[in-house]
């Protein structure tokens, strides 16, 4: 399981031009689901991006997570951040979870961080989605379980 955090000053995902989620300050997750994910590395994952520290501190350092800052979390699904762009032109999208393992696992991710996280909110899994975003800072990270 993969997934690209970004810091945000605010992040929103339509469907067909309807918001149908939006946070302000916080992260925006692309959350790719891969062949052999399982709830652990969901739970890993999750937990991983909840705690991992990219919110400045009083002295402006990355030394405060998600959980600290009690910011939001925006998570849309995204198959192609699996993908293999090792050889050639094209992706590869041999390694990615079929979609009903992709859709139970996000839906479970989505799920349990609801249980953690106050202002959370989802794009929906498989829908053509628009993303909009504020990067603060840039910062970007890809996170693995």
């Amino acid at each position: 399981m993969k997934g690209l955090i970004q810091r945000v000053s605010g992040a929103s995902v339509s469907v067909a031009d309807e918001a149908v989620g939006e946070i302000g300050a916080g992260i925006l997750l692309l959350l790719g689901v891969e062949k052999g994910d399982d709830h652990a590395r969901a739970d890993k994952l999750l937990h991983k991006v909840l705690r991992y520290r990219i919110f400045e501190d009083d002295s402006g350092r990355m030394n405060r997570s998600l959980l600290d800052v009690a910011g939001g979390l925006l998570v849309v699904s995204q198959f192609t951040l699996v993908a293999d762009t090792a050889k050639g032109l094209r992706p590869s999208f041999s390694s990615g979870a079929d979609p009903e393992l992709g859709e139970a696992l996000y839906d479970y991710f989505v799920a349990q961080a609801r249980d953690q996280v106050s202002a959370l909110a989802s794009g929906r899994f498989g829908a053509d989605m628009k993303v909009s975003l504020t990067n603060d800072g840039p910062v970007t990270f890809l996170l693995e379980s």
